[in-house]
């Protein structure tokens, strides 16, 4: 049989009628549903969509795409995880301030005698300034430190131009310790019997640079050199992060300094505890009861307030890590919509079945924005854990409290939320602007 002969010829007529009443056919039904779609909603029926789903339309994509979806949600996690914790971790450092400050008290004063700038010399406060200090009613208890201007070293063998920079300061009295707040970390504190005697108390830092940490029971007590005398050393102060210049120095008696290290008798720290309702008042007659001949050369000052401010600076820069975690709740919220486009570009075939099927504009808008929410709304959830973990970590290693703010936590889930909001809004309403006809045309 050839293409001239009839029978070949009626046969291949029947094929493309047939073709074309098949296309005409679909053509038909596509533009059927295209008017649907855009008849007015009282004409004809509407299927509503139970929240289950709406949830389980939206869960589609995540479902089978999880790579892709774990990636978009990327961005979100590490911004909500680095909100918490620039939150999270100053909240622990104000708590452990607070308790720190709590057990060595807030109502410290001191008074400190300053080098007067014509003669560059210290002021000669007179030793009695101690007890004149101990008159005012607030007052509870005091104690003063003198500098001997004698450095110290770990053995005579040393050099005196190699010392080791701790300076040697007098101490008057025996309280020392209870006004600074500074514990014994071994040995003991000077005595009465010890005060005629080179003995010597080391603090905390002044310790750790001579090499004398420790004292073991029984065994001889190590001594030191101050200028080219030896003093034993009977015992180590721990910490007094309120009086920081004890800390890097060694406590001597008054009287020994006297005798040993040519001492002038003068005091240039007064340590005063107060009654906190009276601080203040304490405070703005302190310099003139140490000082009276010339106040001015006294700065009194409170030690837990300075303590306060310098660990708020330690936390300044919480601003530019919450301007950061903003900046990767952008990245992850563009991350997030070019998701969603590319969805949207992937899915047109589904789309456009969907709406020939009989689902509404508003239908598909909810999948697609439900979609775009809940990949934000996991990613808050993954950065709000992250976070959490990471502030209590960080605490722990710091052997501070941890405290994870309630407000941060559902604050950053909430941001995901409006991220993904934002997010979906665009690509939502490109699907539901697709036309069914052009939807279901698409290879």
């Amino acid at each position: 049989m050839t293409e001239s002969d009839p029978e070949y010829a009626s046969g291949r007529d029947r094929v493309d009628r047939a073709a074309r009443a098949d296309q005409a056919d679909r053509a038909a039904r596509a533009e059927q549903a295209d008017r649907a779609s855009r008849s007015p909603r009282g004409s004809r029926p509407t299927v509503r969509l139970k929240p289950g789903d709406v949830l389980g339309l939206g869960l589609l994509g995540p479902r089978t795409r999880k790579l892709r979806a774990v990636l978009s949600s990327l961005g979100i996690s590490i911004g909500i995880a680095t909100v918490i914790m620039v939150v999270g971790i100053p909240a622990s450092s104000q708590r452990a301030l607070t308790e720190q400050l709590s057990a060595l008290g807030t109502n410290l004063l001191t008074a400190q005698a300053t080098v007067d700038q014509q003669t560059q010399t210290l002021p000669p406060v007179p030793a009695s300034a101690p007890a004149m200090v101990a008159r005012i009613p607030p007052v509870q208890r005091v104690s003063a430190l003198g500098n001997t201007q004698a450095e110290v070293r770990r053995s005579q063998a040393i050099p005196a131009q190699e010392s080791s920079g701790v300076i040697a300061l007098a101490a008057q009295g025996y309280e020392l310790p209870a006004v600074i707040g500074a514990d014994l970390a071994a040995g003991r504190y000077l005595t009465p019997s010890d005060e005629a005697f080179p003995t010597v108390v080391l603090g905390s830092v002044a310790a750790t640079w001579l090499g004398i940490t420790t004292l073991p029971p029984g065994q001889p007590a190590p001594q030191i050199w101050i200028g080219s005398q030896a003093f034993t050393v009977v015992g180590v102060l721990a910490a007094s992060p309120l009086a920081p210049e004890v800390q890097q120095a060694v406590v001597v008696g008054w009287d020994a300094a006297r005798h040993y290290l040519a001492f002038d008798g003068h005091p240039t720290q007064i340590y005063a505890r107060v009654q906190e309702s009276q601080i203040d008042a304490v405070q703005s007659v302190l310099a003139a009861t140490v000082y009276p001949q010339n106040p001015g050369q006294i700065v009194v000052s409170q030690p837990s307030a300075a303590l306060a401010a310098k660990r708020l600076t330690e936390t300044a820069l919480s601003g530019l890590f919450l301007g950061l975690a903003g900046v990767a709740l952008l990245v992850g919220a563009v991350g997030v919509a070019n998701t969603m486009i590319v969805s949207v570009l992937e899915r047109r075939r589904e789309i456009g079945l969907r709406r020939a099927l009989g689902a509404t504009r508003r239908q598909i808008r909810g999948q697609f924005l439900t979609e775009s929410v809940l990949l934000c709304l996991l990613g808050g959830l993954a950065g709000a854990a992250v976070g959490t973990l990471g502030t209590a970590g960080y605490a722990m290693s710091r052997d501070w409290p941890a405290v994870i703010p309630v407000a941060s936590v559902l604050g950053g889930v909430g941001a995901a939320l409006v991220v993904g909001v934002l997010a979906g809004v665009h690509p939502a309403v490109r699907a539901s602007r697709l036309p069914p006809t052009e939807a279901l045309a698409t290879v």
